[in-house]
């Protein structure tokens, strides 16, 4: 009695990682190109699919809109196409969601576009328009300053789940960036 258990209990983990395995490699992941959720107007943003059979993005109808395979990009970025975006394939099957935010304003905050894994060290960039110098930026979390930086970055080393949160930074005389969100994955299985 306590083997037939035993091989049922072993059989159902191992159904359970081939399942795993097969879903991290048939799932489908939204890439955007540059890798930040912030963007000033009229900038080029680029979205990427991997890992779809026939996929098919799906990207807000605009006329500045071209799409080609696996990937579409909008020119000239405008306020309106804040949002969130996906790709799908014909099955049906969609990839994460990400929402950008497109601003008029004068600072964004660079932040990565997909969950940073546990462990990992994150670089966050406050970045000033038409400026590539490295600012002064205070680096805030959940409302609250966490950090000044004079060279405009902020790492975060051994990213833990208590890094999630939204974060935004401020250059002095130049203003603030929007919120975003910097969500925190835990480590996946080594191996799958």
């Amino acid at each position: 009695m306590e083997v037939t258990a035993l091989c049922i209990t072993l059989l159902m983990t191992v159904l359970f990682l081939l399942c795993a395995r097969d879903q991290k490699v048939d799932s489908a992941v939204l890439h955007i190109e540059p890798n930040r959720l912030q963007f000033f107007e009229y900038e080029t943003v680029t979205f990427h699919c991997e890992g779809l059979k026939e996929e098919e993005l799906s990207c807000k109808s605009s006329s500045r809109l071209t799409s080609t395979g696996s990937s579409c990009a909008i020119k000239n970025i405008f306020l309106e196409d804040s949002g969130e975006y996906w790709c799908e394939g014909k099955g049906g099957k969609r990839s994460n969601s990400v929402n950008i935010t497109v601003i008029n304003g004068s600072v964004i905050l660079e932040s990565p576009v997909l969950p940073v894994e546990e462990g990992n060290n994150v670089t966050l960039t406050c970045r000033k328009k038409m400026s590539s110098l490295h600012l002064t930026a205070g680096f805030y979390k959940d409302g609250l300053l966490i950090r000044s930086s004079s060279t405009g970055e902020m790492t975060i080393h051994s990213v833990s789940k208590s890094d999630e949160g939204l974060y935004k930074c401020h250059i002095s005389g130049a203003g603030g960036s929007p919120e975003s969100w910097m969500a925190v994955r835990g480590e996946t299985m080594k191996g799958y």
